[in-house]
């Protein structure tokens, strides 16, 4: 029986195409928003809670051991006033009362970094709860739905640094003063203070945009990546392997 002849068969292996990391890292994105927004609630609950939104200075007029005039400082806050001889330790602070506490302008702004407060506390746990660190696949839809409050939050709170920004001069003079009555140059001092904005003022402010920040790059989490997948190149040349069987 003569041999039949070889028959050559050619068989093609491409190799799979993959993304390195595919499906295993977070987005920058997100890792961005989560970072953000801790930072910018942090800074915001710090300047409402300290009373530096505005001060001012002026001279008592009462001179000093050594000739060295003493200057009065003034300060208030949402919730807090104080006063403070520059020169010396002493200094005296108190809950806002008076005109200052009644002005329609700084209730206004309590309420809105209230707002942006607890709006900001609820993103983040919506945030923990869609980015998923620990997991391969996020909840892009809570994600980016944490976006929105987050960066709703930073507009309450620029809002209500923008209304305490504008009317700083026409707001009161305060809180009351301290219950003992003060000194005639006390007196003086305080109707000659000239009021500009305070620490706390830009605080909130790099807070605000902080926030805003964060709840932006979160809110790109509603955009889905494309499916690596479904759409790879072709095998090129040296992904395909041959060779022959005889028979």
């Amino acid at each position: 029986m003569s041999n039949s002849p070889s028959r050559c068969h050619r068989k093609e292996r491409s190799s799979v195409l993959q993304s390195p990391g595919e499906g295993m890292q977070t987005p920058a994105s997100m890792v961005t928003g989560i970072v953000c927004a801790p930072l910018g609630l942090v800074l915001v609950f710090t300047a409402a809670i300290t009373p530096q939104w505005r001060e001012g200075r002026a001279r008592l007029g009462v001179a000093r051991a050594g000739g060295v005039e003493a200057t009065l400082l003034r300060s208030d806050g949402l919730w807090e006033s104080c006063l403070q001889v520059v020169e010396s330790e002493l200094k005296q602070c108190w809950p806002a009362a008076g005109a200052y506490q009644r002005d329609g302008r700084v209730r206004w702004a309590r309420g809105l970094t209230l707002g942006s407060l607890s709006l900001c506390g609820l993103g983040i746990a919506l945030a923990s709860l869609g980015v998923r660190c620990w997991t391969d696949f996020p909840l892009r839809n809570v994600a980016g739905a944490s976006g929105v409050l987050i960066g709703l939050s930073g507009l309450l709170s620029l809002a209500a640094l923008a209304l305490y920004a504008h009317n700083l001069r026409a707001l009161g003079l305060g809180a009351e003063p301290p219950p003992a009555p003060p000194p005639h140059a006390y007196i003086s001092a305080l109707l000659q203070l000239s009021l500009r904005p305070a620490g706390s003022l830009y605080f909130g402010w790099v807070g605000g945009c902080v926030q805003v920040l964060g709840g932006a790059a979160l809110v790109l989490s509603f955009k889905r990546p494309c499916c690596s997948s479904c759409a790879r190149p072709a095998a090129s040349p040296e992904d395909v392997e041959a060779y022959e069987i005889n028979c």
